[in-house]
């Protein structure tokens, strides 16, 4: 008998770009995420936002606060749901150790990358983060349109 392939193995679910243009990334982590059955049938929907979403470091514990899973009206009909509820985040003692102490320095602080499928489990990449100056802000901004513009001659170059 085979077993059938998940799909959506390895997918990205959500992105949080405004993380990566407004922090220098220290550190990456994986984290597993604890949820309940509409929060996953309305992220296999693809309905969630990471935008503004930041973890918190709470009596030894992390949590996701500020992610936005959208219900889906079919799936969570006899539950009152809560789209931006704190969810827990899974992490191995040391991992959180580490966020803490760092965190607990000025200027670094803890924010989700991106959720993704690993399997058939939700993974949230989080990040140790710094934060960036205006100035690094629009140097980061002119090099992204340099090499768009780099990328616009090579391509009109190549098709004559």
């Amino acid at each position: 008998m085979s077993q059938a392939k998940n799909k959506n193995t390895g997918s990205t679910i959500a992105l949080n770009k405004k993380a990566r243009f407004d922090y220098h990334i220290v550190e990456k982590f994986e984290a597993g995420l604890a949820l309940t059955g509409w929060e996953v049938k309305s992220l296999r929907a693809g309905k969630c936002q990471l935008v503004d979403s930041y973890v918190l470091l709470k009596d030894s514990e992390a949590w996701l606060l500020g992610a936005h899973i959208t219900p889906l009206k079919e799936a969570s009909t006899h539950v009152i749901a809560d789209p931006t509820r704190t969810r827990k985040l899974l992490l191995h003692r040391r991992e959180l150790n580490k966020l803490i102490g760092a965190v607990s320095q000025t200027g670094h602080t803890c924010v989700p990358l991106a959720l993704y499928w690993k399997g058939n489990k939700v993974k949230c990449e989080i990040a140790l983060v710094k934060g960036k100056k205006d100035f690094d802000k629009r140097e980061t901004e002119k090099e992204r349109d340099w090499n768009r513009q780099k990328q616009r001659v090579i391509r009109d170059h190549v098709k004559q």
